[in-house]
């Protein structure tokens, strides 16, 4: 049999040309080869999320200046508006939180101090020694309890003798909230002033690293500035929970910002028109629903609802550490903020893949845990496909029950 022939008689082309198979029958095949794609929930981080299209106006309109001279108008209202918020004197945009932190440290302490810090800490863990390698300063790291506080009694007990030669000068207290290896944990007004009260006895500042410094003001019920009232200095991240696409803002005295400023500059971290980033930030901050400080709100509902949901499927266990040190079934009780973590029988690497595999994002979080952060996009109607699909890929990828041995 030659070749299939086109309506006019020539031999019909397949792909790239080549001549058609005269043996494949065409007509049995489907009229849609493809299905619509299929739309993937990603709560490895709520780094993750979008500016909304307020945002998105807001920066494509923003009055700008070099503001390295300080002269553009967009930061400089951010900044007030930050510091008047936190109860502050002054405040310093930053393009990140790691900055900001780093930045805090090199304002508050000389080279071969030490810092006060949770072993479990964000500045101790993840963010790439910084303090040791350019502030020249060590860490004396304390146990972080399961609350992601330290304890008063450790902490003034910490403090270094200054008529030692030998030992390191102690020149700063550093907390973290909300304490994101605690399950992001808030702490309140009444722990965080008790750490401010041994600092301040001892002579030295406390900083607290407010990466998700609302999600703890909302959590608690409480006004920004009463929480960051103990504290000297505060930094707060832009690009988290409040949706905004990079930055974010450290407050304190206006010296202590004064000294942060250069500390940025040596660091290469000053920007020029960074009003365009700026702007969506003063979108982010302004009072309840014009802005996006008590939306997250509903991010801490639907992590609840997720941590539920996910208590009832087997395979899914404590995530233990410091965020659950009980072991037996997830503990629903412990989500106050956005962060669900958990532990899964069987290989998590594996399950991390069957589950995106199947649409869903999470994280390898340290200690073997498995990380899911809800933000701004993450639905209620998410939260139930979502448990769903965990469901699925643990039962894809649970260990295999080994045979019985007959006797």
């Amino acid at each position: 049999m030659g070749p299939a022939l086109s309506p006019h008689g020539k031999p019909r082309a397949g792909r790239a040309g080549q001549l058609s198979r005269p043996d494949v029958d065409r007509s049995r095949r489907p009229a849609c080869l493809y299905s619509a794609p299929m739309t993937t929930i990603d709560l490895r981080s709520d780094t993750v999320t979008h500016p909304t299209a307020e945002m998105r106006r807001a920066m494509a309109a923003a009055e700008v200046g070099d503001d390295v001279w300080g002269e553009d108008p967009t930061v400089n209202a951010l900044e007030e508006r930050a510091a008047e918020l936190l109860g502050k004197g002054a405040g310093l945009f930053v393009s990140s939180g790691t900055m900001g932190n780093l930045v805090s440290l090199m304002a508050h302490v000389e080279r071969g101090g030490e810092i006060i810090a949770g072993a479990q800490s964000h500045i101790v863990r993840d963010e790439a020694a910084g303090h040791a390698v350019v502030v020249g300063a060590s860490v004396l790291q304390l146990r972080d309890g399961p609350d992601g506080t330290l304890d008063p009694v450790d902490v003034a007990t910490a403090f270094r003798d200054p008529s030692d030669a030998h030992e390191p000068g102690t020149a700063l207290v550093a907390i973290e909230n909300a304490h994101s290896h605690s399950g992001n944990q808030p702490i309140g007004i009444a722990d965080t002033a008790r750490i401010a009260a041994v600092a301040h006895a001892g002579g030295v500042p406390l900083h607290v690293d407010g990466a998700r410094f609302f999600n703890a003001v909302v959590a608690l019920g409480v006004r920004p500035s009463e929480l960051a009232q103990p504290a000297d200095s505060v930094t707060f991240c832009l690009s988290k929970g409040l949706a905004c696409p990079a930055g974010s803002v450290v407050v304190g005295s206006a010296p202590f910002i004064g000294r942060a400023r250069r500390a940025r500059k040596l660091l290469g971290g000053g920007m020029r028109q960074a009003g365009v980033l700026a702007a969506a930030g003063l979108i982010a901050l302004r009072d309840g629903d014009a802005g996006m400080i008590d939306r997250l709100a509903e991010d801490h509902a639907n992590a609840r609802r997720l941590a539920e949901a996910l208590a009832e499927v087997p395979g899914v266990r404590s995530p233990g550490d410091i965020a659950q040190p009980e072991e037996g079934p997830l503990d629903p009780t412990r989500v106050r903020t956005n962060f669900v973590l958990f532990r899964v029988d069987g290989d998590r690497g594996a399950f991390l893949a069957a589950a995106e595999a199947r649409g869903l994002r999470l994280d390898a979080y340290p200690h073997g845990q498995v990380r899911a952060a809800t933000h701004h996009g993450v639905t209620g109607a998410d939260i139930a496909r979502v448990a769903s699909i965990v469901a699925s890929a643990i039962e894809e990828t649970k260990p295999a029950v080994a045979p019985a041995i007959p006797r």
